[in-house]
């Protein structure tokens, strides 16, 4: 299940990449770093680098770039690893990035529940790992870390101190990649769900079996700003999957919640999340399609003090775009009828292909196809321990409108 340790190091021997004389390489130098294959220069001997290895790049003129990992197979082919072309990619290179990124997180946090490492944003792409206090949950999305992967994890526990790493290796990035989907325990043992404490209320985590890490840490301080709002409130939480908005609402001193997801294992965590706290009378659940919930809500004559609607990635890519765009505006036009007079609606999207000025005119469109007027009030991104690559825009992905409707 884990990759091999043995890929070479940086060395005069490695082989040369070279972009194609059209290519941006002042990009490149200024800090980008994804470069396609369409950039690439790719003659037999490029083509025969196998997917994961080490290479030198060049400009069309010869210069030299940086540190490159190779994957012919994926249209994202190289991955800027280092600027020094020297660099050792070893177990010591990991622990200085996974050092600096622990750095932040402890400044930020008092208890070590966060996103340790967000890819490119801390220097390690195609990387993500969430922490869940003795437990670490790494998703290799690249070729470069999965042939290195047993050296990652040596270095992730020589940092941290974690005595369990969980491989999860599911998503659709690993198959752009040419990966395998084998996830599964690599040191330690994960006994049942975790419990993790955010915003005054409790999250069940599951590791093994939820999606993706088995908790979204991203929307933290969007979560605290709602249960800002919340008080006194009857809350309904769409999209809620394991309660984020939901529980941070009774947090806040909401009088009700009704959460909406289409899976039954997320709706029962929300449920456990809430009787832990002792708010499960407040706590109500209902599983089905999102869009049939709202109008079944609405045609009951169901009115919230605040609904909050954070659905999945509509727009994935640029080509589902407009496609997105119309779902995140049908979202906006649902949610706002079940809003109350001089009530909140919350709308949020984990679409980067949907950029903030674009997501906010459907939400304003969907808005307004309901006669209602809204007054923006802040607009919410992810948390700062999923740090933004300062020449990758695809890093800030997550955005979080906050209206007041009349």
């Amino acid at each position: 299940m884990t990759g091999s340790s043995s890929s070479p190091a940086s060395s005069p021997s490695l082989p040369i990449v070279r972009l194609k004389p059209k290519a941006d390489a002042s990009r490149i130098r200024r800090g980008q770093p994804w470069v396609y294959a369409d950039d690439v220069v790719t003659d037999r001997r490029t083509k025969a680098i196998a997917p994961g290895s080490l290479a030198i790049l060049q400009d069309a003129g010869r210069t030299d770039i940086g540190l490159v990992a190779v994957n012919g197979a994926s249209k994202l082919m190289l991955r800027v690893l280092d600027k020094d072309l020297e660099a050792q990619i070893d177990q010591s290179w990991f622990e200085a990035k996974l050092t600096r990124a622990l750095d932040l997180r402890s400044r930020l946090y008092d208890a070590p529940y966060y996103r340790l490492v967000h890819a490119e944003g801390d220097g390690l792409p195609g990387v993500v790992i969430d922490r869940f206090g003795d437990i670490c949950v790494i998703q290799p999305n690249a070729a470069w870390v999965e042939a290195r992967f047993d050296m990652l994890v040596a270095a992730l526990v020589a940092v941290t101190g974690v005595s369990t790493v969980y491989k999860n290796a599911s998503g659709r990035t690993r198959e752009l990649e040419g990966l395998d989907g084998e996830s599964g325990i690599v040191t330690g043992a994960i006994d049942g769900l975790v419990e993790v404490s955010m915003n005054g209320a409790t999250y069940l985590a599951d590791i093994a079996g939820g999606q993706k890490t088995g908790l979204f840490y991203d929307q933290r301080p969007n979560h605290a700003f709602a249960a800002g709002l919340a008080k006194d409130a009857r809350v309904l939480d769409v999209f809620s999957h394991v309660g984020g908005f939901g529980l941070a609402a009774l947090a806040g001193g909401a009088a009700s919640v009704v959460a909406v997801d289409g899976s039954e294992p997320a709706l029962a965590l929300a449920e456990q999340g809430a009787a832990a706290r002792g708010w499960g009378d407040q706590f109500e659940t209902q599983k089905g399609d999102a869009f049939k919930v709202m109008e079944a809500l609405s045609q009951e004559g169901r009115v919230f003090d605040l609904v909050i609607a954070d659905p999945p990635a509509f727009a994935p890519s640029k080509t589902a775009l407009q496609n997105g765009l119309t779902a995140y505006a049908r979202v906006a036009s649902m949610a706002a009828r079940l809003v109350a007079p001089g009530g909140y609606l919350v709308l949020c999207s984990c679409s980067h292909a949907a950029e903030l000025g674009k997501f906010r005119q459907a939400s304003l469109r969907g808005i307004g196809k309901r006669g209602r007027s809204a007054q923006l009030l802040y607009s919410g991104q992810a948390g700062p321990d999923h740090p933004v690559h300062e020449a990758l825009a695809e890093n800030s992905y997550l955005k979080a409108l906050f209206f007041r409707l009349d």
